[in-house]
């Protein structure tokens, strides 16, 4: 390889980390290198490619239109440079793995498939972010994003880590308050707590004997999370609607009450782990898909064979 072609893919290396870390200390940090040299370096890039890629200014970092052509055209290339180098160390999976996933679902799943990920892989590198909030990938830069419910229409890829059914349920404590409902209709007398990224009014679907009776909840608590509403049901706040997987261990020990279970509608949310598709997936992130899946497996509320 000549010593510009060198150049070129170290250049390269140096652009895609300060956009990936959001600037020039980061990325220096990042690479053990000095926040000047990784700023010549990119200064060089731009000058031999006659553009600039970059805005700067004292607060942020922005890519121009041409750095986010170059960005994109960049990436698969450093992937397969990393796949090219794994492939020689044996098959090692290293770099920086970006991961969101929801709350709730990152703190019981997803943070102990990291550790025993880790412990498998020592040398990559893992970002995690936890938010109920839809994020958009590529705009975040995120590798791989934990997705509950229905995939809206998109161009990314997916594959399936299992199901869980949702329930109505409420602690023992609210219940000898407040009484048991006996029909979706009694839930208006109840404080139920929602979500604030749906509806403006919160409808809960049940069904009994082929009969729908959809009904509009509401309560003093609009949360954004099911890591908080959990605690708030426990503690006797009011009824909740969740996922099975994040109460199952609750109802199991009776800290949680399943409710109206005879008009449970068996609506089901699917849980996948999306990336973005369309060319060269890398190593590490089809290894982490890989390990995820394998770690869920055997989780039988995940796998219709809960409560």
């Amino acid at each position: 390889m000549t010593r510009i072609a060198m150049e070129r893919a170290g250049e390269m290396e140096v652009f895609a980390r300060v956009v990936d870390e959001g600037g020039f200390s980061a990325a220096a940090r990042a690479l053990d290198l000095t926040p000047s040299a990784v700023s010549k370096l990119v200064a060089r890039l731009e000058a031999r490619l006659g553009s600039r890629l970059l805005h700067r200014t004292t607060r942020a970092l922005t890519l121009t239109d041409e750095g986010e052509a170059y960005y994109r055209a960049a990436l698969p290339i450093l992937r397969d440079l990393d796949d090219a180098e794994a492939a020689a160390a044996g098959g090692s999976v290293h770099g920086r793995l970006r991961i969101n996933a929801t709350v709730p679902f990152g703190h019981q799943h997803v943070v102990p498939a990291i550790l025993s990920f880790r412990a498998l892989h020592p040398r990559i590198e893992i970002e995690l972010a936890l938010s109920d909030a839809m994020v958009d990938l590529v705009a975040e830069r995120v590798d791989v994003a934990i997705r509950m419910g229905d995939l809206p229409d998109s161009s990314l890829m997916a594959r399936r880590l299992g199901q869980s059914r949702r329930m109505v349920c409420a602690s023992p404590a609210y219940l000898a308050q407040r009484g048991v409902p006996l029909v979706p209709g009694d839930l208006a007398g109840h404080d139920c707590l929602t979500f604030s990224f749906r509806r403006a009014h919160p409808v809960w679907p049940f069904r009994r004997d082929g009969r729908e009776a959809a009904t509009v909840v509401a309560g003093g608590l609009i949360l954004n999370n099911g890591e908080t509403m959990k605690p708030m049901a426990l503690g006797g706040a009011g009824i909740i609607r969740v996922g099975l997987f994040h109460v199952a261990r609750d109802l199991a020990e009776g800290q949680l009450v399943p409710l109206l279970e005879d008009w449970n509608p068996g609506d089901l949310e699917q849980i996948h782990a999306v990336y973005v598709g369309g060319g060269h997936v890398p190593r590490r992130v089809r290894a982490f898909i890989d390990h995820l899946a394998t770690e869920l497996a055997d989780d039988p509320v995940l796998h219709g064979r809960g409560l």
